[in-house]
């Protein structure tokens, strides 16, 4: 599976399918996105989430198989931020799990659909999301081949609420899965 990442939560795999497009001006520092694919997902409704409008549809076969797990944007049962959706994402034995901007530690039922996955894609900035602490919680549950972290803030773009990938980075390495990071 070829994982291209293309700013923020928005990724393209093998030509295909994009996840989680952000609309022009959505998140500073971002350049316009212009891509092409078969098919586009949003994990939710915000605006560095659903800009489908920026992809552009090409024809072809999407040969992704896609569940959808119900989640929320916060840890008040979406109360503060509303739903969010995880896309377990499957081809050619390969799974690949993107969280979009979950807000909670996943129940039981969450976490059994996500474990074991080749690439587990898992914001790490906090603020809108689970923060480095948590996220590192998950991926020891969930036990991932592969991290990539995303959601985060960088030195040229991102929220200005958002942290770093450094923190999740360092308690990766305090807890012995860093090896499994990738970070793009």
């Amino acid at each position: 599976m070829k994982i291209e990442y293309l700013g923020h939560a928005c990724f393209k795999l093998d030509e295909e399918l994009v996840i989680d497009p952000y609309k022009d001006g959505s998140v500073p520092g971002l350049e316009p996105l212009r891509v092409s694919a078969v098919k586009v997902i949003c994990t939710h409704g915000h605006a560095d989430h659903s800009g489908v409008e920026c992809v552009e549809m090409v024809d072809g076969e999407c040969d992704f198989e896609i569940l959808e797990v119900p989640s929320f944007h916060d840890d008040k049962q979406g109360a503060l931020r509303g739903p969010n959706t995880i896309f377990v994402i499957k081809k050619d034995d390969e799974k690949l799990v993107h969280l979009g901007d979950l807000g909670h530690f996943p129940n039981e039922e969450q976490l059994a659909t996500i474990s074991d996955a080749d690439y587990l894609l898992i914001p790490v900035g906090g603020y809108y999301t689970i923060d480095a602490e948590m996220a590192v919680k998950i991926c020891e549950a969930a036990n991932p081949k592969w991290i990539i972290p995303m959601h985060y803030r960088t030195a040229s773009s991102g929220y200005p609420e958002l942290a770093t990938v450094d923190e999740f980075l360092k308690l990766a390495e305090e807890k012995g899965i860093v090896d499994k990071v990738k970070v793009y």
